[in-house]
């Protein structure tokens, strides 16, 4: 007997439940179906007002352009935010120009690029057992234990010489 009951609650307890998605369904189609139609009678009155061709599906067609002037500022001037306001051809001659010298600003600094150097402090022992390999600013150019460069400036320290070139 119990069971029986508990077959019938559990009946009438899903036969609910899906008649209450039924009728959400059915008010989420009807929302959709009146927001559809609003946002299609705003594209009619949009398409009245200018006076452009609709398509098929109500909304304007934009391949005919609608004559607008260019916007203006309070004061009366033009707006240079708006592309039909940019600068005339002369400027964009200008802009051009201004490119080309800082590419060859840029390629300039590359060229001028010297070895760099790093001076320590430490002062150089008298006794030198590193090999002499060159001549850099006049000075003899050393090489360490460890494959460093370095000559001895004036201070009598160790300058090392980068090898980024």
């Amino acid at each position: 007997m119990k069971k029986l009951f508990l077959m019938c609650f559990l009946f009438a307890f899903v036969l609910n439940g899906t008649a209450q998605e039924k009728l959400t369904d059915q008010m989420k189609k009807a929302k959709a179906s009146s927001e559809k139609t609003l946002q299609e009678k705003e594209a009619k009155a949009k398409a009245e007002k200018s006076k452009v061709p609709l398509k098929k599906d109500g909304t304007p067609d934009k391949r005919y352009k609608t004559e607008t002037k260019s916007p203006l500022k309070k004061d009366g001037t033009p707006d240079k935010r708006f592309k039909e306001n940019k600068a005339s051809a002369t400027g964009q001659a200008r802009s051009a120009e201004g490119k080309a010298k800082a590419a060859a600003n840029k390629a300039e600094a590359k060229a001028k690029k010297e070895v760099k150097e790093r001076v320590t402090n430490e002062k150089a022992p008298k006794n030198n057992k590193d090999k002499v390999t060159g001549t850099y600013k006049g000075k003899k150019v050393y090489t360490g234990p460890r494959g460093g460069r370095y000559y001895i400036n004036s201070n009598g320290n160790k300058t090392y010489i980068s090898d980024d070139k």
